[in-house]
């Protein structure tokens, strides 16, 4: 009795990170324009990109919401010269839920670089994904 509950429990749990390359495909396009967008201060892309109850959290462990990090962007006053994803993986929860890990090397300016480990959060919402939360760990110089 107790070992086919435990054959569906695991089958459960590895039905829930099942692979979606359709998803994935979607979430890989979604941070491909979050760069862009960045990159080129483009409100407009990041307002349908944002949930808009976004928790933004940086390397230094500010916090912003969509709102204020539109601001930051719009304004000049986060500039982002060059924005590099490497090493990303993403996993896809139950269909609705995505979480795309990876490692960032941002450019402020020519001499201000930040390298980071970055997890965003995706959720599939009726307008498509959105990204809903962003954890971002600065990387120590070796």
């Amino acid at each position: 009795m107790k070992k086919p509950a435990l054959i569906l429990l695991l089958s459960s749990l590895l039905a829930m990170a099942a692979s979606n390359p359709m998803a994935e495909k979607e979430i890989l396009a979604n941070m491909s324009a979050y760069q862009e967008a960045m990159i080129h201060n483009n409100a407009a892309v990041l307002e349908k990109l944002l949930s808009d109850d976004l928790s933004y959290v940086h390397s230094g462990g500010q916090q912003e919401s969509k709102a204020d990090l539109l601001k930051s962007v719009t304004s000049g006053k986060n500039v982002v010269t060059r924005l590099e994803f490497s090493d990303m993986s993403i996993r896809i929860y139950e269909g609705a839920t995505a979480l795309a890990r990876c490692r960032v090397d941002l450019w402020h300016s020519d001499t201000n670089i930040v390298h980071m480990n970055v997890l965003h959060t995706w959720i599939k919402r009726p307008r498509g994904w959105v990204m809903v939360a962003r954890q971002a760990t600065r990387l120590l110089a070796k």
